[in-house]
């Protein structure tokens, strides 16, 4: 099967944006081709994928690298367009609040502020790897309501996939996990 279309989609379809882990029942999208990237694209464009056809769509420190002029409205819009009424919208990002306090904590190695600083820009070791925007919740929040989202919350843990949304540093958890829903 080619990866920039699938045979025949799971249902419920779910979308699980840039993912590396497979799990039944998710379709992965990337940019990338990798052996278990079911279809090859960009969050921008979800076109293979028709009007309210998902239940869920799935994003782990995805829309950080996705620069706030331009490709995230395209990307929220295109995971509501494709979100059937009441469909989910799960996204992970980096939680600026927490790194800006862990960068300026006292007593953190050089190393570990790099770290930290990783986690704010993206690792940039490939030309996808680099964070173009950050987020707190209440910016997070007004930009998927802008986007025609509702009942808009923060959650400690999706409890889907072992990524970056489970991900601690110092104790503290680094990802602004937040769930979304499209109106009916």
């Amino acid at each position: 099967m080619p990866a920039d279309a699938p045979a025949a989609q799971p249902s419920p379809l779910r979308l699980h944006l840039g993912g590396w882990q497979r799990k039944e029942g998710w379709t992965i999208v990337d940019v990338e081709q990798r052996p278990e990237v079911d279809v090859v694209g960009s969050c921008t464009d979800l076109s293979r994928f028709g009007d309210a056809s998902a239940d869920e769509v799935y994003a782990s420190h995805v829309y950080e690298h996705l620069d706030y002029n331009d490709e995230l409205t395209a990307a929220l819009t295109e995971a509501r367009r494709v979100l059937r009424p009441g469909g989910l919208l799960k996204i992970g990002v980096p939680d600026l609040e927490v790194l800006g306090r862990l960068i300026a904590a006292p007593g953190l190695t050089l190393q570990e502020r790099f770290e930290v600083q990783r986690m704010i820009y993206g690792g940039q070791k490939t030309p996808f790897d680099y964070h173009k925007s950050g987020y707190t919740f209440d910016l997070l929040r007004a930009l998927l309501e802008d986007c025609g989202f509702a009942q808009v919350k923060r959650v400690k843990s999706f409890g889907l996939f072992s990524d970056t949304t489970e991900q601690k540093f110092k104790g503290m958890p680094i990802s602004l996990n937040v769930v979304a829903t499209r109106p009916g």
